[in-house]
């Protein structure tokens, strides 16, 4: 089983969504590196649930300890572990259910997979739950990317068909992207959003539930960062990206939209924006050849549906081997999308300081990354 990602920067995530605890081991992190304790505690409030009538009323506070790696307001360069306890699991509502295969649940793979030995409660390792230590991994790299003043942000593309306008990654503006990383159902369009919360609300009272795509873009990487054919930028990307539950599709730039342009329509001309080689459009989203052109990186992430719904569906008891329904009970979010924001974040943040710590040197030191007050 690989829960490990990273070459210089290794991301190792554990626990299960029922268990004691879920955490995460960071192991390659320069020393030296300041750590604001508040900022991490925003980004796992982003993916925290039972904060509105969007999300699953289950309440976890998601608080972390942090148990080595850290000392003095810094990283130590040793590896750094934390646990986020979790503390409002309700695995009675599983019981039930236990033999039942939940569709578009890992139920049935993770069984197979394990010899039954799997954790069946709320999904066990492959829950969603598991991506709040990847939010705190993220958090830690948004802080390590500072050095290089590198940043990014998301918003909420689509909810099934009601969209929101896309990122301009030519003229980017900076004060929208600001007000992105503040808001609960980030939106550039509000009038877009409001139909996208009674979109997923009337999903909610029909207990069903629905998907969307998340589009991110990322700023002020330099060029030329990546590799071609397997280690490229976007195969590092969509690794991390498709390792998110749920997520069902990447594609960056145009994406699978550019199939139906000219030529002379898909490529991005250059220019010269004073010393600096810069493009008049970005079809390709900010990479070619598997490495970083200068422009925004852009990128979207679609999210399949919530799997848990409330309506009776077919399925195998697996343990009788014979065919029955199914309803899942218990706490679940109608949509998915809004608090996976954070998690895709993160996980772009963790390919991107890999990146960067493989082309700069392990210690960190040739992009400033040291150097904090002693």
């Amino acid at each position: 089983m690989s829960s490990i990602f990273g070459n210089k920067f290794k991301v190792s995530i554990f626990g299960e969504s029922h268990g004691k605890a879920i955490g995460v081991v960071l192991d390659g992190l320069p020393p030296g590196i300041k750590l604001d304790t508040d900022f991490i505690k925003e980004e796992l409030s982003r993916r925290q649930p039972g904060k509105s009538a969007l999300t699953t009323p289950r309440k976890e506070s998601d608080n972390f300890e942090i148990l080595s790696g850290f000392f003095q307001g810094s990283t130590t360069g040793t590896p750094l572990c934390a646990v986020i306890y979790n503390q409002d699991s309700k695995s009675q509502d599983y019981e039930e259910l236990k033999n039942l295969l939940r569709p578009g649940h890992a139920d049935y793979t993770g069984f197979v997979k394990y010899g039954g030995f799997n954790d069946y409660r709320g999904g066990g390792h492959f829950s969603g739950r598991l991506t709040a230590p990847l939010v705190f991994a993220g958090a830690i790299a948004k802080q390590a990317l500072k050095a290089w003043n590198i940043t990014m942000a998301s918003h909420i593309k689509n909810i099934q068909d009601v969209c929101d306008k896309s990122f301009d990654s030519i003229n980017v503006d900076l004060e929208a992207l600001n007000k992105l990383r503040i808001s609960d159902f980030p939106v550039l369009d509000e009038s877009a959003g409001r139909q996208m919360q009674e979109r997923i609300l009337a999903a909610k009272s029909e207990r069903d539930s629905v998907g969307g795509v998340i589009e991110t873009i990322i700023l002020n990487l330099e060029p030329g960062l990546g590799s071609p054919f397997f280690d490229g930028v976007e195969s590092r990307l969509a690794h991390a990206l498709f390792s998110i539950p749920a997520v069902k599709g990447v594609e960056f730039g145009d994406g699978f939209d550019i199939a139906k342009l000219m030529g002379s329509e898909a490529n991005d001309e250059y220019l010269l924006d004073g010393n600096k080689i810069v493009t008049s459009s970005n079809h390709n989203g900010g990479i070619l050849g598997g490495s970083t052109t200068g422009m925004p990186i852009v990128f979207r992430v679609a999210i399949k549906p919530t799997p848990s719904i409330g309506l009776c569906q077919k399925t195998v008891d697996i343990y009788k081997m014979e065919e029955a329904t199914i309803t899942v009970r218990g706490r679940h979010d109608p949509c998915i999308v809004p608090r996976a924001i954070p998690a895709v974040e993160a996980a772009s943040a963790v390919v991107i300081l890999d990146l960067l710590l493989e082309r700069k040197g392990e210690d960190g030191s040739a992009a400033g990354i040291q150097g904090t007050d002693r």
